[in-house]
């Protein structure tokens, strides 16, 4: 059997020198960079009355977003944020394609912020390009030496931000430069920052290509009234260089002047001009150096711009395409993401800020007491979402007779959740062999908690 090439098995791709680029979407995408991290590393260091404003604290299974504590039991709003964060994809996705890719996301914003960092120690394409072919020197080590401190630096900030989310970031920062944070600790700040470092630094476009499960199945969620980034192969062809003195109807050919700038200020590498490829993020950077171009020759602009597929087929003036936008699909995906996020405010709004779960005691098997009654043992978690401590009195109800011996009351502290052993008595002879269903009745002083759980009384046979 004949051995294969290994050349057919892989094939190494070239490195891509993404070049700078300013204009419209340009401006946007930074503004989305600013705005998305002033969010990330600013919020650890909110403070809301005595605490952190936004913590996970996954060893006391309690979450605190600003006034609001949720526990593991809230788990529901966390399903209806992801569902609403879904649709809000779908629709984005539905309207203008990949939005969140080429403005939000963070494999998008930390490249672009590691491609900032290596321009400013580097220098723009050219000169990385030039120093990359170049052999060992001095300059070369300093420049990379630099360059890769740098990114190291920011990406061990970004882990303890990241950390900062789960542990109190002030004393998180105190056993920071004490070098005395708990070994998970120390762990997940090197993970995420050696994730940021890898991703951003050296994969970049190869996450959004390969690993990237959105670009596979952005087409299912477009068609021809979405927006995306077109090249517009009917002004712009036949392509080709001239000199600007010439007038375009007198040259011949297109719009188009093939510079391949669009292709050097692609992150992924791609050439719009061959039209809608799954590598394309829709960050808007070709059109941005196009208009320059087109500037530059006299041109109109927008031979690379936003627009659908129908609009530029079509030949449609920006209402009838901006009408054509919002089609019935678009209007369905409003109607329901509007619906979820009201529900799910109306929900959060008339939480009830207590929680109990109610367990029969196990370990106690119903018992006799000395005035002759029989007695089940119960114990109940009472969770504490309010910040203010809660005075909470206990009754129970189902039977004739059947009485609380101990446990009526119990004080949970602001925030946190105790467990309170409620020992319930029958008379003797009340109640059959059996299980037989009771209600616990939990209120508090002020009478705004009111809650009332199931359980069973077990009479033995």
């Amino acid at each position: 059997m004949a051995q294969q090439n290994p050349e057919f098995l892989y094939a190494s791709m070239p490195k891509i020198y993404p070049r700078a680029v300013h204009g419209v979407f340009a401006y946007w995408r930074w503004l989305g960079v600013f705005i998305t991290q002033l969010v990330f590393y600013g919020l650890p260091w909110v403070e809301w009355g005595q605490r952190q404003a936004v913590l996970f604290d996954l060893q006391a299974k309690r979450f605190y977003v600003f006034g609001l504590v949720f526990y593991p039991q809230d788990f529901i709003y966390l399903t209806g944020m992801l569902i609403v964060a879904a649709l809000s994809l779908f629709l984005f996705t539905a309207v203008a394609g990949r939005l969140w890719c080429g403005y939000a996301c963070p494999q998008t914003v930390y490249s672009e912020i590691f491609m900032w960092i290596e321009r400013k120690v580097e220098g723009d394409r050219g000169a990385r390009m030039h120093l990359d072919e170049g052999s060992f020197s001095l300059e070369k080590l300093v420049k990379k030496t630099y360059k890769h401190i740098v990114w190291l630096g920011f990406s061990i900030w970004t882990g303890f931000t990241f950390v900062g989310y789960f542990t109190p970031i002030h004393s998180l920062g105190m056993e920071f430069l004490q070098t005395r944070m708990g070994s998970w600790e120390v762990f997940w700040v090197f993970f995420y920052g050696f994730a940021t470092y890898g991703n951003a630094g050296f994969m970049r476009e190869q996450v959004c290509k390969y690993m990237c499960p959105y670009a596979r199945f952005q087409s299912a969620m477009f068609d021809h009234d979405t927006l995306i980034v077109t090249y517009d192969s009917e002004r712009g062809e036949p392509r080709g260089s001239r000199s600007r003195q010439v007038a375009l109807n007198q040259s011949g050919l297109g719009a188009c002047v093939d510079c391949s700038l669009c292709v050097q200020v692609c992150p992924t590498g791609i050439d719009i001009r061959q039209g809608l490829q799954y590598e394309c993020i829709g960050c808007g950077a070709c059109a941005d150096v196009c208009d320059g171009v087109m500037d530059k020759m006299g041109y109109d602009k927008g031979l690379v711009r936003y627009t659908t597929q129908n609009a530029l087929v079509n030949h449609w003036d920006t209402a009838t395409m901006v009408k054509r936008i919002f089609r019935p699909r678009v209007l369905v995906y409003t109607a329901i993401l509007w619906a979820l996020i009201f529900a799910l405010g109306v929900s959060l709004w008339l939480r009830t800020p207590m929680k109990v779960d109610v367990l029969r005691d196990r370990g106690t098997l119903a018992r006799i007491t000395s005035e002759g009654h029989l007695e089940n043992v119960y114990r109940l978690q009472i969770m504490n979402a309010t910040e203010v401590e809660q005075h909470m009195h206990i009754k129970v109800r189902g039977a004739a007779g059947l009485a609380i011996t101990s446990g009526t009351t119990a004080d949970v502290l602001p925030a946190q959740s105790r467990w309170a052993v409620v020992d319930v008595s029958l008379p003797y002879e009340a109640l059959p062999p059996g299980s037989h269903k009771i209600w616990f009745d939990i209120s508090n002083d002020q009478g705004n908690v009111n809650i009332t759980e199931a359980s069973v009384f077990v009479v033995p046979h």
